[in-house]
């Protein structure tokens, strides 16, 4: 699950991770009382207006705009909230700003120059713990430095049975080049980041950029927050945070049935028991000349309601030209689940205007391709795998 950046902040903030600090609106007129409160609580003058969004890359697409006073906060609010904005890791038509971000201005004049870092806590896979990714060329640009000059992005491995040890966190400060008050700064604030990582059951954090501010102090000017789903059942504060209107509607309204759905950009709908079959079932499809437009695994209860259910959310992508049913009985018999397609075809009368191939193997599969065959419905039934890739060649042709 995506939080938004002032909710990561604030996740990082109540485990001792400084940051800039920031007030939320969601219109023009609140963004400048959000200002107005700022200004009184820190100092600031100056104000930075952020569009939250779940994607990154906001800076580039307009999304992130310095405001020098209250008049220019009140404008480009205006501005931002209600726009498409569009990055490069948005759809092509881009995702609707609801609210924005009041931040402070942390790049006030000092002793020093204001230098900035980037730090992201994720999960290395080869070596199954979790890693601290960190550069000394934090910004905007962090795409091309990990591919032009990868040598200036370290990593330190940390064991989680005894989680970050203080030498690890004085390495990282010592390869960022700190000293004095921001070396410790430093050390402070990658111990409390790892902490809220672990503690929060997150899979990704990333701060771009953690910024040295002109007096030495070390605080995260952005977020990236990604928890893992299957944890959030320990976190209901957390799983509270939850914006809908981030996420796609379709697999919003399947989560909410209980199925695995995500949505792809193909023309063969599938469905299917089993993550690992799904995944088989996406391959087939490719073969056959066509391409997956869903992952859909409907689980080991693939009753009438449940297949009812499934076709009515693949069927709600307009690109979908055929509709393929992959179905090992391996906890649910064969025939049930075939007794289940038939059911929910004809509840669904006229809905279904594509060909629908049903492939099952299994318990009772003989059983359930005799049922099938006799509905005397416009659905086609096959029994091997490469029978029905070669069933969904035919309507693609």
């Amino acid at each position: 699950m995506n939080l938004h950046e002032y909710q990561g902040k604030e996740l990082l903030n109540s485990f001792g991770v400084r940051i800039q600090r920031g007030i939320v609106a969601d219109n023009h007129k609140k963004a400048v009382e959000a200002a107005k409160q700022l200004a009184s609580e820190t100092g600031t003058s100056w104000f930075v207006v952020k569009a939250q969004i779940h994607a990154g890359g906001r800076g580039k697409g307009g999304g992130v705009k310095l405001a020098k006073n209250l008049a220019e906060v009140e404008t480009i609010s205006e501005n931002i909230i209600g726009m498409m904005l569009k990055t490069p890791q948005t759809p092509p038509q881009g995702k609707k700003v609801h609210q924005v971000l009041i931040a402070e201005d942390v790049y006030y004049p000092g002793d020093n120059e204001p230098e900035e870092y980037y730090m992201s806590v994720l999960l290395n896979r080869g070596t199954g713990r979790n890693m601290i990714m960190y550069s000394t060329e934090g910004g905007m640009d962090i795409e091309a430095v990990a591919e032009k000059t990868p040598h200036l992005i370290f990593t330190e491995d940390i064991d989680p049975l005894i989680g970050i040890q203080a030498f690890q966190a004085r390495k990282i400060a010592f390869n960022l080049g700190l000293s004095g008050n921001a070396l410790k700064e430093m050390i402070k604030f990658v111990t409390s980041l790892y902490t809220a990582f672990v503690n929060s059951d997150a899979s990704l954090f990333e701060i771009n950029p953690v910024l040295k501010t002109s007096d030495d102090k070390i605080l995260a000017v952005d977020s990236k927050v990604v928890l893992d789903d299957n944890a959030l059942y320990r976190h209901k504060d957390l799983a509270a945070l939850r914006d809908l209107r981030e996420e796609n509607d379709i697999e919003v309204e399947a989560h909410a049935a209980g199925l695995n759905y995500v949505d792809l950009d193909g023309n063969v709908g599938c469905m299917v028991n089993g993550a690992g079959l799904a995944m088989s079932t996406m391959d087939l499809i490719k073969q056959s000349g066509g391409e997956p437009a869903n992952f859909l695994d409907v689980g080991g209860t693939a009753d009438a309601k449940r297949v009812e259910t499934a076709f009515r959310i693949i069927l709600k992508d307009s690109n979908v030209k055929a509709i393929l049913v992959n179905i090992f009985g391996g906890i649910v018999r064969c025939d049930r689940v075939a007794q289940g397609v038939i059911d929910a075809y004809k509840n669904m009368g006229d809905a279904i205007k594509v060909p629908i191939i049903v492939r099952l193997q299994g318990t009772n599969a003989i059983e359930a391709k005799q049922l099938i065959d006799d509905s005397g419905l416009d659905v086609i039934s096959a029994t091997e795998f490469q029978e029905a890739a070669d069933k969904v060649q035919e309507v693609l042709a």
